[in-house]
């Protein structure tokens, strides 16, 4: 059998063989494992793809170390998707200054009390282990000025923004020739990226993982290829497989942005248990809370969620919540208090079943949705 083409203008602009984009997840401020791995990115991108590297949490140092791994390891394009949120929140101690890192406990000293005494509250009554560990006021999130600039002198391919609207950035990357991706979860904001100039658009639907949306993907994904016209539209939210993928397609995207299931893959960066989680997952097991970083953002459920909806707290404002819910997570890993530790996932967690290599991954998809294409829609469509 020879080897299938799918090809769409996604793949003439980026110069990739398939229209497939791994998501950029990346690591939180305490520098815990991160989605998208080098090795996730060279994996995808060797495979036909574009794999994008989820630089958010890594210093600006890392960022730039991982980018020449990158660059050492395929001659492929690929991306790097960073945070660039509207307003970032300077609590907790990450405003100081002149200060790299510091111990996660004299970080947690500057939360407001209330937040203070119901962590200390939980770990006394769950018998939870203190952690050592530092936290970063230098990640590429709270210096994204530098970050930028790092992705510019590399000549990144692809730049996406995770949070934000990146299109100020957009004349500079364009003279090193790298193209700018926007991710939305609204028609409305669709529409203003779009007219920032940016190169493509991801539409996420509310099924994602990660930072979402209210909006589910079925309905996002044509009201955002209609406001940002002429931009072209990539879908994310739901997308794990081929039906995902000539789904997005036949709705008028020029490809999708896939996060969850190339994050259960073996070059996923995600801890093992959090992998575990996807793959047991039923069409219920994820759920929407702001508990991560003070946004909302979907997981895998687990029992922290019902610990955080008991408390009766506001979530802090991103990133300082992020403080707070690493700082727990840690000790429950620490106590192997598994039930309580979920990572990252939409809710496509339930077509995973199996962890499999990235570039395998990649292959199904794209066979299936050349099947569906070419062979299936005749069987079961009738049009005239």
């Amino acid at each position: 059998m020879g080897k299938k083409v799918l090809r769409t203008k996604l793949c003439e602009m980026l110069g990739i063989e398939y229209p497939v984009l791994s998501a950029g997840m990346g690591p939180t401020l305490i520098g815990e494992s991160t989605g998208a791995t080098v090795d996730l990115v060279v994996a995808v991108s060797e495979a036909g793809g574009m794999g994008v590297l989820g630089g958010a949490g890594f210093t600006v140092d890392e960022l730039q170390k991982s980018i020449r791994e990158i660059k050492a390891q395929t001659d492929k394009p690929f991306g790097v998707d960073l945070l660039l949120p509207k307003h970032l929140d300077l609590g907790g101690g990450l405003g100081m200054k002149d200060v790299d890192e510091l111990p996660l406990s004299k970080v947690l000293e500057r939360l407001p009390q209330k937040h203070l005494d119901w962590m200390n509250q939980v770990k006394e009554e769950m018998e939870l282990p203190d952690v050592n560990l530092k936290v970063r006021m230098n990640t590429t999130t709270m210096r994204p000025k530098e970050s930028i600039q790092v992705c510019i002198e590399e000549k990144v391919p692809l730049f996406c923004a995770g949070l934000g609207n990146p299109g100020f950035m957009v004349e500079d990357a364009h003279a090193v020739g790298m193209k700018v991706l926007g991710i939305t979860g609204n028609q409305k904001n669709a529409k203003r990226m779009a007219e920032s100039g940016i190169d493509l658009l991801v539409a996420q639907g509310h099924e994602g993982g990660g930072h979402t949306g209210r909006i589910g993907t079925m309905v996002l994904v044509p009201a955002a290829i209609d406001a940002a016209y002429p931009v072209p539209v990539l879908a994310a939210g739901g997308i794990g497989d081929g039906r995902g993928l000539a789904a997005a397609l036949a709705m008028g995207c020029v490809g999708v942005w896939v996060g969850t299931r190339f994050l259960a893959t073996k070059e996923g960066g995600a801890l093992d248990i959090n992998k575990q989680k996807i793959v047991e997952s039923n069409d219920e097991g994820t759920r929407v809370s702001r508990a991560y970083t003070g946004k909302t953002l979907r997981a895998s459920y687990n029992r922290f969620h019902d610990l955080w909806d008991a408390s009766k707290l506001r979530p802090l404002p991103f990133p300082t919540q992020v403080l707070l819910s690493s700082a727990l997570l840690a000790s429950f890993i620490e106590a192997n208090k598994t039930g309580y530790v979920g990572g990252l996932a939409g809710q496509v967690s339930v077509l995973i079943d199996e962890i499999k290599p990235a570039g395998q991954v990649l292959k199904e998809m794209v066979e299936e949705t050349v099947d569906i294409l070419a062979n299936k829609l005749p069987e079961n469509v009738v049009a005239k």
